[in-house]
This record gives structure tokens, C-alpha cells and sequence, in this order.
């Protein structure tokens, strides 16, 4: 089909149909590669743990949770491989829709997606083994043998939500260049903006103390004033 002709529904939902694929394909392979590196992946997963937690131990008591692991690890590790592909067909499905002006930032933004994502991710590992060493130290006496499957979905849940939670600042960014909002309305909104992210960086870190949670809350703010400037000096908003 011409790609000047309009497309029907039934010709977009045989797109999407096919994107989800690909993308589904390429978490696929992802978690194939993260089953195969199973075992540096555990060690750089369970290390916060006995950073934390120095001479405690993680535990199964169930018959099927070793697998449950390999299988949130072959998930958890596709998404993040597969992130570049899966970004690059939503850009790729909604392209046709967009503008020349609109366009020449579609491959931008699906690379701040990934870097974003990637960096969240990325700190929020860096202050999980205090944040650990917080929660299992509260009673010295108490041994911590944790359930290896509670550990794992803590810890998973914990990367997830801070990958997710370093994405704002693309969706302000689009949201200026729609016209949405501008820079006025940026620097109006930095007290709620303040307000948002501390409450968000409080739900996100896992003890909720000052330390931890200035640790996320600040390099979120930052983001906030760099997409401000953005918009300023680059989309003259």
C-alpha cells in the first residue's frame, strides 16, 4: 500500500499487530540471552544483598521457586534488552501520523527513552545496598534468611520503578513540543514539581530515609530543570 493513501483500521491494526510482534520477538530473544547469562546476572542482582547484609543468606523453601527466578530474570532482563526495539516500533507505528517538524525528534526521544530508562535503573542499584543494609539492620539479633523469590521481586519491582520513574521528562518534552505547555508554565509548576518528585522518590526508595531518597529525588529534579532549559533554548518556548 502507498504510503500517501490513508490506511484503514483494519490496515493500522495489522501494524500494530505486527510491532507488538517484533517487539514480543525481541523480548523473546532478550530473555533467551538472559537465561544463557543467568548466573553473572544473579551475582550482580544478589550482591546489594550481601553488601547489605554481610553473612546472611538467600533461601528457597518452595519446589518451583529457582524456576520462578529464572523466569523473572529471562523477563526482566528481555525487557531491558529488548527496550531499544520495543521504543523503535512504537516510534516506527505512530511515524506516519506525525509531522517533518515532529518527526526530526522521533529518533531523539526514542534514545532518551532508552539512556533515561537505563539510568534510573542504573541508580537505583547504586543505593539498594544501603537501603538493604537499612531494613535488615533494624534488629541486630534478628538473622536475615530471606526468601529467595521475595528478595528477587523486591528487587526487581524496586529497578523497575526507578527506570519508570526517570522517564518523565521525555513526556514533558513532548508534551512542549505539541504545544501543550512552554517554558513559562515550567517555571510556574517547580514547587509542585518539587512537591511530586519527593513524594515519588519516597514510594520508590525502599527505607524512605533522607539519604536514600535525596539520592533519586535530586538527579529527578535536575531532569526537570534540564527539560525547562530544553524547551527554552531549543524549542524557543
Amino acid at each position: 500500500m502507498s504510503q500517501d493513501r490513508p490506511q484503514s483500521m483494519l490496515d493500522h491494526l495489522e501494524e500494530l499487530r505486527w510491532r507488538i510482534l517484533r517487539s514480543g520477538l525481541a523480548v523473546v530473544a532478550g530473555g533467551i540471552l538472559a537465561v544463557v547469562l543467568v548466573s553473572p546476572i544473579r551475582e550482580l542482582l544478589e550482591r546489594p544483598f550481601y553488601r547489605g547484609a554481610p553473612g546472611s543468606s538467600l533461601i528457597a523453601i518452595a519446589v518451583v521457586e529457582q524456576w520462578s527466578i529464572l523466569m523473572r530474570i529471562g523477563l526482566f532482563g528481555g525487557l531491558i534488552i529488548a527496550s531499544p526495539v520495543i521504543l523503535y516500533q512504537l516510534w516506527a507505528f505512530i511515524n506516519p501520523a506525525l509531522t517533518a517538524g515532529e518527526k526530526r525528534w522521533a529518533i531523539p526521544t526514542v534514545a532518551a527513552l532508552v539512556i533515561l530508562f537505563l539510568a534510573g535503573v542504573v541508580l537505583g542499584y547504586t543505593v539498594l545496598p544501603l537501603g538493604l543494609e537499612l531494613l535488615l539492620g533494624i534488629f541486630p539479633d534478628v538473622e536475615n534468611n530471606i526468601r529467595v523469590g521475595e528478595y528477587y521481586s523486591f528487587v526487581l519491582r524496586f529497578l523497575l520503578a526507578c527506570g519508570v520513574a526517570f522517564l518523565y521528562p521525555v513526556f514533558l518534552f513532548v508534551a512542549a513540543a505539541a504545544g501543550l505547555i512552554n517554558s513559562e508554565k515550567l517555571a510556574k509548576g517547580r514547587r509542585w514539581a518539587v512537591l511530586i518528585i519527593v513524594i515519588a522518590a519516597a514510594l520508590i526508595t525502599p527505607t524512605g530515609d533522607p539519604f536514600n531518597l535525596l539520592v533519586i529525588a535530586v538527579p529527578m529534579y535536575l531532569l526537570y530543570e534540564a527539560v525547562y532549559w530544553l524547551v527554552r533554548l531549543v524549542l524557543k518556548k
